[in-house]
C-alpha cells in the first residue's frame, strides 16, 4: 500500500485543488493511504477533516512576509517550530511521495520530505510563482503550473504545464434545488465571491448598491468569516442571501448563477472557466498583494473569459455598469470559454504522482 502525503493551506485556493486530487485518487485507487499536513487552525483543517479517508496532521506555521514587520520576529520562531513539527510528522507518516499546493505551511513539509529523499511535486497556481513555491522549488522534483506562461519562471527546468485540478462536484450542481432552497424568484442570479476570507471592499460595494442590483438580479453573496451584515435593509431583502462560506452547496449555487463577481485567485477563476461562468474580476490591488491577481485577471480579460474592474475604480455607478455589461454579453463570454483549451489538470497530476510511487 502506497502512502501519499498532501500539504497546502492558508486560503481555500491552496486546498481545493488538493481536494480534487484526493477525491479522484480515492475513487480510483482506494487502497492508497492518504495523509495531509496543514496548520492547526487554518481553513485547510476545516476542509480536509470532512474527508473521512484522509488522516490530518497539524503543525505550527508562520507567515513569510516580503516586508518589514515586528510580527516577523514572532513568526520566525513559529517557522522554526513548524520545521521541527514537519520533520517529526513526516518521519511518522513515512510517505512515498508529497504533493504540495503551496502556502506558508507547505514549506517546512516540502523541506522535510526532500531531506528524507521523498519525491516532492509542487503546484503553482499563479502566472508568477509565489514566495512559498519559490522557496520550495529548489527541493521539488518538478513544479506543475496552471498557466503555460509560468513554466519559464520555474528555475532548474523543473516547470511542467498541467493545468489545475478541478473538483468534479462543480459539474454536478442542481440549479433548481438551489433556487428553491434560497427562495429566489425567476430573476437572473449573481454569485459574489471575495475569496475564502472575503473582501470588505467588495462587500461594501455590493451592499451600497444592493437595492439597484436586486431590482434586476438575485444575489448569492459569500462574504467571508465575520463579515455578515445585520443591517435590516440587507437581511430583509428577499433577493439577497449572504453566507460566510459554503462548501456542499457551492456546486448548486454555481449551477444557478448567470454571472460571477469575484477576486482573481487563479484556482477559483479556472474553476469558473471550467464550468463556463462569465465573470467580473476585481483583483487584489498592489497595496494588498504582490500583484498576482492583477496578472491573472489581465490574462483572462485578454482571452475574453472575464471582464475586469480595478478596485480603485469601484463606485456605485462603475460597479453597476460592469455587472450589467457582463450580463448583457454573457453569451459571448460563455462561447469563448466553451472553446478554451482544457484547464483541468487532475489526471495529468495524478499520473505524475503515481509515477513517483
Amino acid at each position: 500500500m502506497s502512502k501519499i502525503l498532501f500539504t497546502g493551506g492558508g486560503t481555500a485556493g491552496h486546498v481545493t485543488p488538493n481536494v480534487a486530487l484526493i477525491r479522484s485518487l480515492h475513487e480510483t485507487d482506494p487502497e492508497h493511504e492518504i495523509s495531509y499536513i496543514g496548520s492547526f487552525e487554518g481553513i485547510e483543517k476545516q476542509i480536509i477533516e470532512k474527508l473521512p479517508y484522509v488522516t490530518y496532521y497539524g503543525i505550527h506555521s508562520g507567515k513569510l512576509r516580503r516586508y518589514f514587520s515586528l510580527e516577523n520576529v514572532k513568526d520566525f520562531f513559529r517557522v522554526l517550530k513548524g520545521m521541527k513539527d514537519a520533520k517529526k510528522t513526516v518521519k511518522k507518516i513515512g510517505p512515498d511521495v508529497l504533493f504540495s499546493k503551496g502556502g506558508y505551511v507547505s514549506v517546512p513539509v516540502v523541506r522535510a520530505c526532500a531531506k528524507n529523499k521523498i519525491p516532492v511535486i509542487c503546484h503553482e497556481s499563479d502566472i508568477t510563482p509565489g514566495l512559498a513555491n519559490k522557496m520550495s522549488s529548489k527541493y521539488a522534483t518538478c513544479v506543475c503550473t496552471t498557466f503555460p506562461d509560468t513554466v519559464s519562471e520555474i528555475p532548474g527546468g523543473k516547470g511542467l504545464f498541467t493545468g489545475t485540478p478541478i473538483r468534479k462536484e462543480l459539474f454536478e450542481g442542481d440549479a433548481e434545488r438551489a433556487r428553491a432552497e434560497l427562495g429566489f424568484d425567476n430573476k437572473p442570479v449573481i454569485l459574489i465571491m471575495g475569496g475564502s476570507i472575503g473582501s470588505a471592499v467588495i462587500n461594501e460595494a455590493i451592499r451600497t448598491n444592493l437595492k439597484e442590483i436586486t431590482d434586476k438580479f438575485n444575489v448569492i453573496h459569500l462574504c467571508g468569516k465575520g463579515k455578515l451584515s445585520d443591517d435590516e435593509a440587507v437581511t430583509l431583502n428577499t433577493s439577497y442571501r449572504q453566507f460566510e462560506f459554503v462548501s456542499e452547496q457551492l456546486p448548486d449555487y454555481l449551477a444557478l448563477c448567470d454571472i460571477i463577481v469575484s477576486r482573481a485567485g487563479a484556482n477559483a477563476i479556472h474553476e469558473f472557466l471550467a464550468i463556463n461562468k462569465p465573470m467580473l474580476l476585481i483583483p487584489l490591488p498592489l497595496t494588498a498583494s504582490r500583484g498576482d491577481q492583477i496578472l491573472n485577471a489581465a490574462s483572462f480579460e485578454k482571452r475574453g473569459y472575464a471582464a475586469v474592474l480595478e478596485e480603485e475604480k469601484i463606485t456605485p455607478e462603475t460597479l453597476m455598469k460592469a455587472i450589467s455589461d457582463l450580463f448583457d454579453a454573457r453569451a459571448e463570454y460563455t462561447e469563448r470559454m466553451k472553446n478554451a483549451e482544457s484547464v483541468d489538470g487532475t489526471e495529468k497530476i495524478l499520473e505524475l504522482i503515481k509515477s513517483k510511487l
